[in-house]
C-alpha cells in the first residue's frame, strides 16, 4: 500500500513541476486586454504550485519515498501537459481548469489510501484548487 501511495504522490510532484513551468509560460506569453489581470494571477498560481510541489515532495520524504526532482522525471510521470507558448488567453484559462480538475481528481486516489496527515495535506490542496477552478470558470462566462 505504501508503494502505491508513494507512486501517486510522485505523480503529483511531477504534475506540480510541469504546472510550475506551464504557469511561467502563461505568465510570460499572455497578451491582450486581460494582460494586467492574468499576468499577476499566473505569478500567484506558480508561487502556489511551488508550495504544493515542496509540500508533497517533503511528505514523500517523510514516508520514505524519493520524489521526482528532474524535468525529465516530471515529464515522464506527469499527467498534465506542457504549455506550447501559442495558447490564446482563453486557451490558457481552459487548460488550467482542465489541469486543476485532473489534479483534484487524482488527489482523491491519494486520499483513499493515505494516512491522516497525508489526507489533511490533500484536503488543503484540493480546497485551494477547487476555488481556483470556480474563479477561472467564472472568468470565462
Amino acid at each position: 500500500m505504501m508503494d502505491k501511495l508513494l507512486a501517486l504522490l510522485n505523480r503529483e510532484v511531477a504534475n506540480f513541476g510541469v504546472l510550475y513551468i506551464k504557469l511561467h509560460n502563461y505568465h510570460w506569453y499572455v497578451k491582450g486586454t486581460q494582460f494586467y489581470t492574468l499576468h499577476p494571477l499566473f505569478e500567484k498560481l506558480y508561487d502556489e504550485a511551488t508550495e504544493h510541489l515542496d509540500t508533497v515532495a517533503e511528505r514523500m520524504l517523510m514516508l520514505g519515498g524519493k520524489p521526482a526532482a528532474t524535468l525529465k522525471e516530471f515529464l515522464e510521470l506527469a499527467t498534465i501537459k506542457e504549455a506550447t507558448g501559442t495558447e490564446t488567453t482563453n486557451d490558457m484559462i481552459k487548460e488550467l481548469i482542465k489541469d486543476f480538475e485532473l489534479i483534484v481528481k487524482e488527489l482523491d486516489e491519494v486520499f483513499e489510501i493515505g494516512d491522516e496527515v497525508t489526507k489533511d495535506m490533500v484536503i488543503g490542496i484540493q480546497s485551494s484548487f477547487q476555488k481556483h477552478i470556480w474563479m477561472l470558470k467564472t472568468y470565462l462566462m
